[in-house]
């Protein structure tokens, strides 16, 4: 009965000691200082990537201005740039007072985030309604006006917070951000499903038709994908102290959840490269 005891005793040591990895290398500094700094190199990269295209599409047609691929580009580029720039002093960050300029930091690139695929998302909805011979003229100012009662209504609480921190309000924040990536997910469906089934009705002859609708079809799922699963994790957030994304001892969490979304942008962009 001793032996079996010590086994059983040994077994439980092993199965706990496999289960704490998770939290041996959140609480260690070296793993939290590694994990950023590849988050910093991932983001840099893509970064870089959306600098490249825009330049690229400036030489190739400097004529038409400011277009919305070339906006599409360079907001890509800022969003990765200064999301590396925090990653790169996420313990700095951290250190930083009140706790709502923290929050300000970590957040304000996923508005802008938001702003750059809902910019895909008007992309695709003029092309659909232009291939129907439909107006567009109201397509703008729905994006322009949805764009600035996002900006104004967080920007609004964080001024609250500023303030006054009121734990409530925090959760309303993060629900919010979570509210905003659902309506991104349903906006990428809504028009990529249409504009994916559109070209689907294109003669099978059609130049570079097999091309446009594997890149519509392959954007649409990711993208959408990827903010339904921002939506889920600021859920977590909103309710969950161990899914809080705004620490530093959760490098784990915050490696999976960024990891997805650089990956994400990262994808875009050489598909945009032709």
């Amino acid at each position: 009965m001793g032996r079996y005891g010590v086994d059983e005793a040994v077994i439980l040591y092993n199965l706990n000691g496999e289960s704490n990895w998770w939290h041996d290398i959140n609480d260690s500094p070296l793993w939290q200082d590694r994990i950023f700094h590849i988050l910093t190199a991932l983001y840099g990269l893509v970064a870089v990537i959306a600098l490249v295209q825009l330049v690229r599409i400036q030489l190739r047609v400097p004529e038409f201005g400011w277009t919305t691929q070339k906006v599409f580009h360079f907001l890509n580029f800022l969003v990765n740039g200064v999301r590396g720039l925090v990653f790169i002093f996420r313990r700095n960050v951290q250190d930083l007072h009140p706790e709502i300029v923290r929050h300000i930091l970590l957040d304000m690139p996923s508005l802008v985030f938001f702003t750059t695929y809902a910019l895909l998302v008007l992309f695709w909805a003029e092309i659909y309604y232009q291939a129907r011979a439909e107006s567009t003229d109201g397509l703008r100012p729905i994006f322009f006006t949805i764009n600035v009662a996002v900006y104004s209504i967080q920007i609004a609480m964080w001024l609250v917070l500023w303030w006054k921190y009121i734990p409530v309000l925090v959760i309303i924040s993060k629900m919010f951000f979570a509210g905003v990536s659902l309506f991104a997910a349903l906006g990428f469906l809504l028009y990529g499903g249409r504009l994916f089934l559109m070209l689907q009705r294109f003669p099978v002859e059609s130049k570079g038709r097999q091309n446009k609708l594997q890149e519509v079809g392959y954007v649409t799922v990711i993208c959408s994908s990827c903010f339904l699963v921002r939506c889920i994790m600021m859920c977590f957030d909103a309710f969950d102290k161990a899914a809080d994304l705004n620490v530093l001892n959760h490098p784990v969490l915050n490696f999976i959840y960024y990891l997805v979304n650089s990956d994400t942008q990262g994808r875009k962009n050489c598909k945009n490269r032709r």
